[in-house]
């Protein structure tokens, strides 16, 4: 198959469209990944590394610092939204949000900023938008945590156009209560399992979250019920229920401080984590990252969410989220950008590396 060719002289708006039209759902990025190779090889001013189908170009100019660009290639199942299409100043299609606008900006910054004040590494991966185990950015942690050095990390998912610092740290558990089982016409011999649940229920509502400052944004947590599991048959006492809970915690946090609270929290009841990944912190205080808020406008809030800025800070590179797509807008039928946002976001980057 014959690896589109993708025009980095194009404006970001033309070039979100090409990568929009080369479809990538998850797991089948590789035509995608193809065409981005080849666009970042023709350029003499970057090194280029290719890992499944992610891939790394850098500068090498010898600079003070250096700063990550990252974005993933893939998208949700297509929903009749492809190809693209532009109307009345937005571009519909699929991944035009999530985030194919972002990766057409960090596409133009590595064609047009060849000489930029910061050597930039600009990080291209897939797999993002399924299960963590696939994550391309996690393999490339695990295997090549050296092409993710740097001293400040900026992920080009949407945020509407605004910087939004580090994010939460997300865990699921399982609270299981356990009964006895019996006949529901003898139910005084048994002992109802769901009937079990209710303290614990009582326990979430009356949680009172806990706000914490971190540079200057505020973290608000959350620790909610989002599942219930009981039950066996329609004249039976069910002798097991389960609450499946999710803490949504703020990066000051961290990842085993959160399930320590969580299994105080729950006290005597039976606790099994079933997923974590921990928050990050924002890093506002470092050179670089007060540089970026300045250059993009200077207006900067709190990440409600888990994103991969996580997978940096783990590394210890402070990160933040900023890119031009909506993400209410993600995974939708009608997923569009507005197409000045995305030549904004352009310009305010390309500000911050030549500024």
């Amino acid at each position: 198959m014959t690896t589109p060719q993708l025009d980095l002289s194009a404006d970001a708006v033309a070039l979100t469209a090409q990568l929009v039209d080369i479809p990538s759902v998850s797991g089948s990025e590789r035509v995608l990944a193809d065409a981005v190779e080849a666009a970042l090889r023709a350029l003499p001013h970057l090194t280029v590394e290719r890992d499944g189908n992610a891939v790394v170009a850098r500068t090498e100019l010898g600079r003070a610092e250096r700063v990550v660009l990252a974005g993933h290639l893939d998208t949700v199942p297509i929903a009749d939204n492809l190809p693209s299409r532009l109307e009345d100043g937005l571009l519909y299609g699929c991944g035009t949000s999530d985030m194919k606008s972002g990766v057409a900006v960090q596409l133009r910054t590595a064609a047009t900023v060849p000489e930029p004040n910061r050597d930039v590494t600009f990080v291209f991966y897939d797999c993002e938008e399924v299960e963590a185990a696939r994550n391309g950015l996690g393999r490339l942690v695990r295997t090549h945590p050296d092409w993710l050095a740097g001293d400040f990390a900026v992920v080009l998912e949407g945020t509407s156009g605004l910087v939004e610092g580090g994010c939460q740290g997300t865990a699921r558990v399982r609270v299981t209560v356990r009964g006895q089982r019996a006949h529901s016409a003898r139910s005084w011999l048994g002992q109802n399992a769901i009937h079990g649940v209710a303290p614990i229920l009582a326990k979430l509502a009356a949680h009172q979250p806990r706000r914490v400052v971190i540079d200057g944004l505020e973290y608000r947590e959350g620790l909610n019920a989002v599942g219930i599991e009981g039950g066996v048959a329609g004249n039976v006492i069910p002798d097991e229920c389960a609450v499946t809970v999710n803490f949504r915690y703020a990066p000051d946090r961290s990842e085993q401080e959160a399930l320590d609270y969580l299994r105080e929290f729950f006290g005597q009841w039976e606790v099994e984590v079933t997923d974590s990944s921990p928050g990050a912190l924002p890093g506002l205080g470092h050179p670089a990252a007060a540089a970026f808020v300045a250059a993009t406008g200077g207006e900067v809030r709190a990440k409600y969410g888990w994103t991969d800025v996580a997978r940096f800070s783990a590394l210890g590179v402070p990160a933040v989220n900023y890119g031009p797509g909506d993400p209410n807008l993600a995974h939708t039928r009608e997923e569009h950008v507005v197409c000045a946002a995305v030549l904004e976001c352009e310009e305010r980057i390309r500000h911050w590396l030549t500024a």
